[in-house]
Formats: structure tokens, C-alpha cells, sequence
């Protein structure tokens, strides 16, 4: 490969190899015509060599032209930042000053700061001009939070923003204590007597109120972000069409004011139909609920102090609120006419900001003022929620999911391609868990974008997503710090990398103004010293029972005290087969039936699980975890059933580990023996994000399983 491209591609943060995360880990050599593809979508050209030299020193003098970046991060103990002047300037008088950001301008007042101005021996030419790089150390230490920031230099001002951030992410004392428990779910898998077809708000409140007499203080959720109004089996939450709002699925209906005006007993058997099955009908359920919010939306436009209370929220939320909701208006008239994504739309809808957009905002204002009532009133049915925990006294309460990417055929991506990196997709080289890798096809950001951009778009997706919530799960963490991408038209990819530590800094000081604990979930390839460094930085671990084993996961599984500390732990994932699924091997088989492996892949994969269920019911043993009046009768061969009480042994061994939070999965509890999500496979193959809970929330506390499993935890962790 041409040496300027090797040193470019550097330059960027553009992996020209890598290693990735199977048992036994492969290094790849990337193609050069992958890394000429990221070259080209940073804005840099590459086709000749010639282009290449000239890209290399483009890249190279870009931080002497700019006197400061358009954001300066200072961690709180090292307020120390570079800014580059011209030589000439260093003997003028030289000033900073800074004003709170998003402060009412008559209660702005102007800071001075005191500093010390070093200047260093690095320097370049740029034809008559010689810049001087220099550090500037303030001598006083602002409060956390966002700043403009004035530097005087003469008779020239040069303005940025400066972020004061935090050491570490935000905990508690209770979540320090190592004492914390709750429950992990997926919402929409709620099953109850009143709700549509769908959990819904109400039932996550009913949630809150089991967990305070229960006394868990933990609800770890799926994303609760908006997906397509068009196509609801679209039904992934990971793979929404704005990170910024919420999915309308999951209002309770009838707690909308005025739905005792709509003839409730003309929807009873579409409520019914809506309700039956073990999986989701999401178009029936959708759409029954879109029917009568369109009822109750017109109803409310005589309901005056709903409507103050709606526009306020317009007014809060804004552009991003407005473009959301155009984005939707646009995308339905579009896919009742000829189907297909936004990028198959006429030129000019593709442009937000294009007259015919504007025109269609104008001719369509009901169409967009509905979906604004839609996000209106799903935050103001999760708030309620929010509202009751606080008045339960859940130590955590809600615990968020952001996901790492956002479907491409998005409204993210509409409203600010230029955000992300075009015409490619996040996914995962082989790991232990997925052997072949994944090709998720989610946008991502471009990271010199993003520097550019002060990362607004990226602190826009945390402060929504840190919304209403005590924790939140950082969906792939190492996202943060690098991204493994595919050209849309390649299999083959490499790693993209962030500015770690700005992202790292910032994500603190989002965390300490919203009052929340950052957890990471870091399965899958992760590089050699990035859970030190997220440790450090007080990022909380997720620890699943599978993977926490010896010999690079594939040996004995650990003992209650080697777990890590600083972790919060589960039996598994959303995307991973729950424990009756597991130990009966039904995984294994339904990867078989999908032709996922092969019949020699089969007879391992079922070797490998009887020699595995041998090491947990040894672990189990070691750890002393059995419930008295259920103990272990054998070795329970394939023929031999399940073992009673299994499901109270993990959970108290996961309980005994010193980590800070443990969550119970409701599928295991309940001894679910199917896997909410296959990664891998789309609904043509199998109904991801379609399984029902099999017992009725109204019956969840009576259930003997239930307050068993509970029981063992509790007996454990003793609050």
C-alpha cells in the first residue's frame, strides 16, 4: 500500500488492520480500497498519488490554521488546552473571558480567568505568517458545565465553547453499596389484562410499584425510541428512526385525556385481536392505536390547558421536533404513493432544508402537528412514570438503553446526513458470540464532523436518552472510543476511530448533570485496555452469567467473588437464549433449522453444551446456591429434564457476586424457552422482538416462580 496512504489513514483514526474478537483471535489486513473509501468520506482525496500527498499535508496543517478547536473539553483537575497564534501575536495583551451557556442574555455576566501562557517550540510557515502553538493553564476552576469562551489577543477575539467536565460519570451511594437488584425487560413484551396488545406505560409504572415491594430499585429497559409509523413490524428497537423521541407504541391509549369521549365498546374485539397470541401482531397493534389517538388528537385541539401544556413541549423540542415529525408526514404520504426510503424520494423532499420541504410543512400542518401530539404524549405518559418512582423511592428507577447507531433509512439521517458517515454502516468482526460477525447496516457518526459540530449531535442523543432515567445503558461502548464499519457495498470493513477521551469527558459531564450512572455493555471485540479505561472513568461493566467463565470464556464458570466489581450482571441478553432455552440446547437447534450451522456445526455445538451444563451445575454446587428444598437430584442428561430450581440457583449466585446491580430477566424467571432477538436473521427467518411474556403482569406477584426467584436474591442482597 502507497506509504501516504498508510500515513493519511493514520492520520484519521482509519485501522489498516485489526485483530477480531473470536477464541481464537484472526488479524486482518485491511484492503486499500476500503481505507481509500473512509479517506474519501472525510473529505479527503485519494484516486492518485498526487491526491494522496496533497490530503497527507491538508490533514497534517489543519490544526495550525485554526487558532482554537470549536470545543476545548478541560477534565476538572488539568485545566491546561493549546490554541495556536500567529508569532506576532505573542507580545500583545492577552485576555480570556467566559459566559455561561443557555442563560437568559440579561443574566449573563462575563467572567475574566486568570492563566499562565506557555509558549513551546513547536512551529509552522505558512508563507509570511509563523504560528506558535501554546498551552494556556487557568488559574481558576469554573463549575462543571458548558461555556462560551472569549480568547482576546490584541485587537482579535477568537470564541469557542469550553466544557468544565467531571474526573468520572455520576454514581450514588447506594449503587456503590453493592446491594442493588431490579429486573431487565423488554416492554413491549408485557403481557396484561388491560393494556393493547403491546406493554405500554402503564404497565411500566405497574412495574415500579412490584419493584418497591419487592424492594428492587432497578427496570432495565429495551430502547424506547420511535421506529417507523409506516412499517410497524420494523419492530428492532435497536435500529429506530430517531434516537431523539419516542416509540407512541407504548402510550396507554386510555389514559389520554378525553378517551372517555371515544366508544370504548366498539373497540373491544379489535382490543381482543389485538391482544391474542404469543407473538406481536405490531401492524394490527399500531395501527388499532394510531386509529384512536388521531380521535383523541382532534378532540384535544377544545381542550385548553392540554394545549398550553403542547406547546410548551413544541417549543422545548423545537427544530428537532418539527423535522422529526415533517420527516414522518413526508415519509407517509411517500409510502402510500410508491413505498421505499427517504433516498428514493424526489430530490428536493431529500433536502430538509429545501423550498418543496418547506412547502409541504406548510400545506401539511395537522399531518405534522399530530405526530408532535404523539411524542408529546408519549413523554408525558413516561414522565408520569418517572414521577411515580421518585414518589416510590427506587434508588436507580429507570434504567435506558441508547443504542449505538440508528437505522439509515432514518430521520437522523435526513434531517443531518452530513452528521454521519455516508454510504456505509456500523457492524462487528467474528467475536465469540457471533463467529460469522455482523453487518447491523446503522449509521454512524463521522468523527471529524462531530468535532467540528462541537458534538452537539452526539450530546443531543445523550441528554434524550439520560431523560427520565437514574442509569443508562451505553448500547456497544466501545463505540466510544471506535467503530467497526462496512462500505454498503463491501463485506469487508475496518475500525473507525473517535476522539476517546473527548467523548469519554463529555459523557461525564452529561452523566453528573443528569444525575446518572453510565453502564457500558462491552460484549464483543474489545481492545486490550479499554475496560481499564472505561473503569476509570467510572463506567459501570455489564456482566453477563456466560461469559463470565475461565480461559477466555470457554473454561469453568466463575465463582461469585471473581465477578467484577464495578459490573452490573445478568444470566444473559435480549440477545442471547435464556436459561431453559439454553440448557435444553433449543438454540442450538433453531440455529440448525435456520441452516446458521451445519450438522457437524450441530453434534459440536450440542458436545460443547453437555460438557458446559456439567460446569454450571458444578459451579452452582461450589457456590452452595440450590434452594434447600429443591436441591440437585443428578446430572440431568438431555433425557433427564430440567433442573428445579435452577432458575433461584443463578439468580442467587449472580446476587452473591460483588457487583453493583443484578438484574432478573422475567424470561427466566418465568422459564421462557425462546430468544427475544437471533442476531443474524431478519422476520423472514425468525420474529425477533415478537415474544410475548407468558404470564399476565395482574399475576406476576401471585406466581410461585416469581417470589422464589425474588426470595433468593433477596436473601443475598440484603438492601
Amino acid at each position: 500500500m502507497d506509504k501516504n496512504l498508510c500515513l493519511l489513514a493514520d492520520k484519521l483514526g482509519i485501522a489498516r488492520c485489526f485483530s477480531d474478537g473470536g477464541v481464537s483471535k484472526q488479524s486482518y489486513t485491511v484492503s486499500e480500497d476500503v481505507i481509500k473509501f473512509f479517506c474519501t468520506q472525510y473529505g479527503f482525496n485519494v484516486r492518485t498519488p498526487e491526491e494522496t500527498v496533497s490530503s497527507l499535508k491538508k490533514a497534517e496543517n489543519s490544526c495550525w490554521k485554526k487558532t482554537l478547536e470549536n470545543i476545548v473539553i478541560l477534565r476538572c483537575n488539568e485545566l491546561k488546552f493549546p490554541a495556536v497564534l500567529d508569532k506576532k501575536q505573542l507580545d500583545e495583551s492577552v485576555k480570556i473571558q467566559i459566559f455561561p451557556r443557555n442563560v437568559p442574555d440579561k443574566k449573563i455576566k462575563a467572567r475574566d480567568v486568570s492563566f499562565v501562557m506557555d509558549v513551546t517550540n513547536e512551529s509552522r510557515v505558512f508563507g509570511s505568517r509563523e504560528r506558535v502553538k501554546v498551552w494556556f493553564s487557568l488559574q481558576d476552576k469554573p463549575a462543571y458545565g458548558y461555556y462560551d469562551m472569549v480568547l482576546e489577543c490584541g485587537t482579535e477575539k477568537y470564541l469557542t465553547i469550553l466544557a468544565v467536565v467531571p474526573e468520572t460519570c455520576y454514581t450514588t451511594s447506594e449503587v456503590e453499596s453493592a446491594k442493588l437488584w431490579g429486573y431487565s425487560l423488554q416492554l413491549y413484551s408485557l403481557k396484561s389484562r388491560r393494556n393493547w396488545g403491546v406493554g405500554d406505560f402503564t404497565d411500566l409504572a405497574e412495574i415500579a410499584t412490584m419493584c418497591a415491594r419487592a424492594g428492587a430499585d432497578v427496570i432495565g429497559l429495551n430502547p424506547l425510541n420511535v421506529l417507523f409509523h409506516d412499517c410497524p413490524e420494523n419492530a428492532s428497537p435497536y435500529s429506530s428512526i430517531s434516537r431523539l423521541f419516542l416509540n407512541p407504541i407504548y402510550i396507554d391509549v386510555e389514559k389520554v385525556p378525553g378517551f372517555n369521549a371515544v366508544d370504548n365498546e366498539a373497540l373491544q374485539q379489535e382490543i381482543r385481536d389485538a391482544r391474542e397470541g404469543e407473538l406481536i401482531d405490531y401492524t394490527k397493534v399500531y395501527n388499532l392505536k394510531i386509529k384512536v389517538l388521531r380521535q383523541l388528537f382532534h378532540y384535544l385541539q377544545h381542550d385548553e390547558n392540554y394545549l398550553h401544556r403542547f406547546q410548551a413541549f413544541e417549543q422545548d423540542k423545537g427544530y428537532d421536533l418539527e423535522m422529526l415529525a415533517a420527516f414522518q408526514a413526508i415519509y407517509h404520504q411517500q409510502f402510500k404513493a410508491h413505498g421505499g426510503g427517504w433516498f428514493s424520494w424526489d430530490k428536493n423532499l431529500q433536502n430538509p432544508q429545501s423550498l418543496k420541504v418547506a412547502e409541504f410543512r406548510e400545506q401539511n400542518k395537522e399531518d405534522i402537528e399530530f405526530f408532535k401530539f404523539l411524542q408529546f404524549e408519549a413523554d408525558r405518559q413516561l414522565k408520569i412514570v418517572y414521577e411515580k418512582i421518585r414518589e416510590l423511592g427506587l434508588k436507580v428507577g429507570l434504567y435506558r438503553d441508547m443504542p449505538v447507531g440508528v437505522c439509515k433509512d432514518s430521520a437522523e439521517l435526513w434531517v443531518d446526513r452530513y452528521a454521519f458517515i455516508d454510504k456505509a454502516g456500523a457492524g462487528a468482526p467474528p467475536d465469540a458470540f457471533f463467529p460469522q460477525g455482523q453487518k447491523w447496516c446503522l449509521g454512524a457518526f463521522n468523527p471529524y464532523e462531530l468535532k467540528n459540530r462541537a458534538y452537539e449531535p452526539y450530546l443531543k442523543i445523550l441528554r434524550a436518552n439520560m431523560e427520565y432515567a437514574g442509569a443508562l445503558r451505553i448500547d456497544h461502548v466501545m463505540g466510544l472510543m471506535r467503530l467497526f464499519m462496512m462500505p454498503d457495498d463491501k463485506d469487508e470493513g475496518t475500525y473507525i476511530y473517535y476522539n476517546f477521551e473527548d467523548m469519554l469527558n463529555l459523557l461525564a459531564l452529561e452523566s453528573h448533570l443528569h444525575r446518572c450512572v453510565i453502564v457500558g455493555e462491552s460484549i464483543g471485540n474489545v481492545p486490550d485496555g479499554f475496560m481499564d479505561k472505561i473503569k476509570e472513568r467510572n463506567i459501570h461493566a455489564i456482566s453477563v452469567l456466560w461469559s463470565e467463565r475461565w480461559n477466555e470464556g470457554g473454561g469453568d464458570f466463575k465463582m461469585p467473588g471473581d465477578y467484577p466489581e464495578d459490573a452490573f450482571v445478568s444470566i444473559g441478553t435480549h440477545d442471547m437464549p435464556p436459561l431453559k432455552m439454553w440448557w435444553f440446547g433449543y438454540d442450538i437447534e433453531l440455529k440448525h433449522s435456520l441452516k446458521m450451522i451445519d450438522d457437524e456445526g450441530r453434534l459440536g455445538a450440542y458436545k460443547l453444551r453437555e460438557q458446559d451444563r456439567y460446569r454450571l451445575l458444578k459451579v452452582l454446587d461450589c457456590a452452595g446456591v440450590w434452594p434447600s428444598d429443591r436441591p440437585r437430584l443428578g446430572n440431568y442428561l438431555y433425557g433427564e429434564g430440567y433442573p428445579e430450581g435452577i432458575e433461584e440457583a443463578v439468580h442467587k449466585l449472580a446476587a452473591k457476586a460483588p457487583c453493583k446491580v443484578v438484574l432478573l430477566q422475567l424470561e427466566d424467571i418465568f422459564g421462557v424457552d425462546v430468544e427475544q432477538n437471533l442476531p443474524g436473521t431478519d422476520i423472514d427467518k425468525y420474529p425477533n422482538w415478537r415474544h410475548r411474556l407468558p404470564v399476565d403482569l395482574e399475576d406476576v406477584e401471585n406466581s410461585e416462580a416469581y417470589k422464589r426467584n425474588v426470595s433468593a436474591v433477596k436473601s443475598v442482597r440484603k438492601g
